[in-house]
């Protein structure tokens, strides 16, 4: 995932180790910053420490950082067919700076690969659609799309760390309208919590593009980018005739407002505009959308936030939404709750008129167990989902783990 972030450091303060710098909490630099964080665990017993230290002398030498986990979600609630969905996930990440290693103006590979695999009939990413009738998505990562690669691309930092570039097999996630709370593989499992609301045409979350960030003085901000929405991750090399042939892209562009820049992904306020090119082969008309999110982090522990989007075409699930909410954590590294509330109207250009809006909410509970292993207990309630008229509600229970070395 594409890592916009300046050079400067920041104190642990993101409800998480790694806030500082653009970037959402899923890029891929951010989470080598998490993973050798502080932690103040169930069980204090460090496992693998060797390990641990040999990788923190790697970096601190060479230059070379990486980590490897693996995350499994697990979703229950009635469905038309099938009642639970269960997908997992081992990921090999890492970013070696190889350009002025340690100074404000670095290059670094950054890389990402992945296995995406499910344990029943119907994988977490299609479970809301295909068995709920819900126009949402839970947990889209969790699929069973196989070997993959995420992230391939080069990033430079210029202007004192202030400005950041970057190019190549980006995830757009990682720097379109992000905020502190938008990982499902850490924070909400319901999409309507995450990157543009559901109301974005994102393209898919690994593909060729190139995108840019400054700060503009000490506050205010701008990102910009455009990616390639037909690239495939499984074939990488495929994208470079998608994105110089077929030459349909989503593009995005935000400015916003933060209190500091080591606060950016906390205290911010931010607008997003977007739009997407026609996809052809798709038969998806072209769109563009406005996204505005409002996220103030309040005495170290209290993050509330409300966060929505407009769209017109262009594939989106929703056409409008409106989330509100708060995460709370007493301490960096400790236990992490999230609360949210979300309203929806779905896209009427991709599911068609006459869809009632939808209303959801989620709570969770994540547990750092040990040093290398976090349990997140979640629960969803679905108000009137829009493609199944026989339920007036659904409930839901679900489960993730996510061990990191």
């Amino acid at each position: 995932m594409a890592a916009l972030a300046p050079s400067m450091q920041a104190t642990a303060s993101e409800l998480e180790t790694g806030s500082e710098g653009f970037g959402g909490p899923d890029s891929t630099e951010k989470m080598l910053q998490k993973d050798a964080g502080p932690k103040h665990p169930v069980f204090p017993t460090v496992v693998l420490g060797g390990v641990r230290d040999w990788k923190k002398g790697l970096q601190d030498q060479h230059g070379f950082a990486f980590s490897i986990d693996y995350s499994a979600a697990m979703l229950n609630s009635e469905g038309f067919s099938e009642d639970d969905a269960a997908s997992g996930m081992v990921r090999f990440y890492g970013a070696w700076e190889l350009v002025k290693r340690g100074q404000a103006a670095s290059g670094a590979l950054v890389w990402k690969v992945e296995h995406r695999h499910r344990y029943s009939d119907v994988p977490p990413s299609d479970f809301a659609i295909d068995e709920q009738g819900y126009v949402g998505l839970h947990e889209p990562p969790f699929s069973n799309q196989g070997a993959r690669v995420t992230n391939l691309y080069w990033r430079q930092r210029f202007n004192d760390g202030n400005t950041t570039v970057v190019a190549g097999f980006l995830d757009a996630t990682d720097y379109v309208d992000v905020y502190a709370l938008a990982s499902p593989w850490m924070h909400f499992m319901n999409f309507a919590f995450s990157t543009g609301s559901a109301t974005m045409a994102l393209p898919n979350d690994a593909n060729i593009g190139i995108a840019a960030a400054t700060m503009l003085g000490e506050n205010f901000y701008v990102i910009g980018g455009i990616n390639d929405t037909n690239s495939d991750p499984t074939d990488i090399l495929e994208g470079f005739d998608t994105f110089f042939g077929d030459n349909e892209y989503f593009k995005s562009l935000e400015i916003g407002w933060t209190s500091a820049p080591a606060q950016l992904v906390l205290d911010n306020y931010h607008l997003t505009v977007w739009h997407k090119d026609a996809q052809d082969e798709l038969a998806v008309r072209d769109g563009w959308g406005v996204n505005f999110s409002f996220t103030r982090y309040l005495n170290e522990r209290w993050l509330p936030f409300l966060r929505g989007g407009w769209a017109e075409d262009g594939g989106s699930l929703l056409e409008k939404s409106l989330s509100a909410g708060f995460g709370y954590q007493r301490a960096p590294g400790r236990d992490l709750i999230g609360v949210g509330i979300n309203w929806g109207d779905p896209n009427e250009d991709t599911f068609g008129s006459d869809l009632d809006d939808q209303f959801g909410a989620e709570a969770f509970y994540r547990m750092n167990v040990g040093q290398n292993l976090a349990l997140t207990i979640d629960v969803q309630y679905l108000s009137d989902p829009a493609l199944n008229p026989d339920e007036s509600s659904l409930w839901m229970g679900n489960l993730r783990v996510r061990w990191a070395l």
